[in-house]
């Protein structure tokens, strides 16, 4: 069945439109080189500029002996690990192309939970006793969360 008329050209748009999007997608995963996303290579941190001096500090800091970026920003977990790395990709992602990146990285309540979370389980023998005597406000109880005192520990 030949079709003519309005339909004919139909899948031709749909087509192109389709090929628009996966090209602009491809161009800008390559121009975010967003491959390096997907690695633990804490040099990925500081692809955008806003990054660079939080990089820095981290490189001069003392946790960078002993902790890459992943180790204390995403679960440990594959899942949260990866579902973490989308949803602020997605976010990072929007920020920039909408021209809507803050001079001052803030972390999110979600981030900071995930950070405090790591804070505990690589301090947890020193953080016991605390715990046990208030627990912190990352785990549900009132105590003074981590971040609380050590904001800057990872990237002085």
């Amino acid at each position: 069945m030949i079709l003519d008329g309005p339909r004919a050209g139909s899948g031709a748009v749909v087509g192109a439109l389709i090929g628009v999007a996966v090209g602009v997608g491809v161009f800008t995963f390559g121009y975010a080189r967003g491959a390096s996303y997907l690695t633990d290579d804490p040099a990925a941190c500081a692809n955008c500029h806003v990054m660079e001096d939080v990089y820095v500090r981290w490189m001069r800091g003392p946790h960078r002996s002993a902790a890459a970026c992943n180790d204390c920003h995403t679960p440990h977990d594959p899942v949260g690990k990866w579902t973490t790395k989308a949803l602020n990709g997605l976010r990072h992602s929007v920020a920039f192309t909408v021209g809507s990146v803050p001079d001052a990285i803030l972390i999110t309540s979600r981030d900071r939970a995930i950070t405090e979370r790591a804070c505990l389980a690589c301090h947890a023998a020193v953080t016991e006793p605390i715990r046990a005597a208030a627990p912190p406000a990352a785990h549900g109880g009132g105590g003074v969360a981590c971040l609380h005192c050590h904001a800057d520990v990872g990237h002085r």
